[in-house]
């Protein structure tokens, strides 16, 4: 389930970006196979791309950015693989948390925990601790996160809570069940951007993407950058009748 913690505090009347940025982080591989060099490369150079964009969304004051780093379906992966993409999201974990800490930012992590490796976990905890009573933006990295999974976990915890008579059946409906997803302490994205040309959704944050605007780049996601992020939001706005 999720690492996470208070609300989020947002003033929806004053949107002048989005509120809620969701990014499908795609195409490491093909930038490492177009240079001739191995599938790591390319994680590694996204991870670089990761800290431009985590910088840039904070200049632009986005309240949520969040990152899918690592599906359920990425299992399947070869090992050799899924072990160095997991050293690397430690690495960048406990590089990062205190930045974001002095930057206000609170971390959390929506998706399953079961199958992480335990240093991973144990990084994922130390940084949403030190980053909990943080009150600025919110970064939350998708780890083990599927989003079939996650509806089938919300819908585990609702039979729970009736079970225990905490919650009448004809209570339920979509604003009682959005509390019992990952994200249940965040607007629902405003804008998601999937890199590297792809038409997919990839079981991302299905339920929560009901109404966000997808925007594609063929950019992939190791090159991309502060324009890139820009172009998107510039669709956005013309998405809504604005002008910047």
């Amino acid at each position: 389930m999720i690492l996470s913690n208070h609300p989020l505090k947002t003033d929806a009347n004053k949107e002048t970006i989005p509120r809620h940025i969701a990014i499908i982080m795609d195409g490491n591989g093909r930038w490492a196979q177009r240079r001739g060099k191995p599938r790591t490369a390319g994680h590694r150079a996204g991870i670089n791309a990761v800290r431009r964009v985590v910088e840039a969304c904070g200049d632009l004051g986005v309240k949520a950015l969040t990152l899918y780093a690592f599906s359920t379906e990425n299992w399947k992966r070869p090992a050799r693989e899924v072990s160095f993409i997991m050293r690397l999201l430690q690495d960048y974990i406990d590089k990062e948390m205190e930045t974001l800490h002095r930057n206000n930012t609170r971390l959390q992590f929506p998706g399953r925990q079961e199958g992480l490796p335990g240093a991973v976990l144990a990084s994922m905890e130390r940084g949403v601790r030190l980053t909990a009573a943080n009150t600025g933006s919110v970064l939350s990295i998708a780890l083990n996160y599927g989003g079939r999974a996650e509806i089938v976990d919300a819908t585990r915890s609702v039979m729970r809570a009736v079970e225990r008579r905490e919650l009448n059946p004809d209570d339920l409906n979509e604003i009682v069940f959005n509390r019992f997803l990952y994200t249940a302490d965040l607007p629902d994205p405003d804008l998601t951007i999937r890199t590297s040309g792809e038409y997919r959704l990839s079981n991302f944050l299905i339920w929560q993407n009901a109404h966000a605007l997808v925007w594609i780049t063929p950019t992939l996601w190791p090159d991309f950058g502060s324009a890139d992020l820009q172009a998107a939001i510039n669709a956005w706005h013309n998405s809504r009748g604005e002008t910047l």
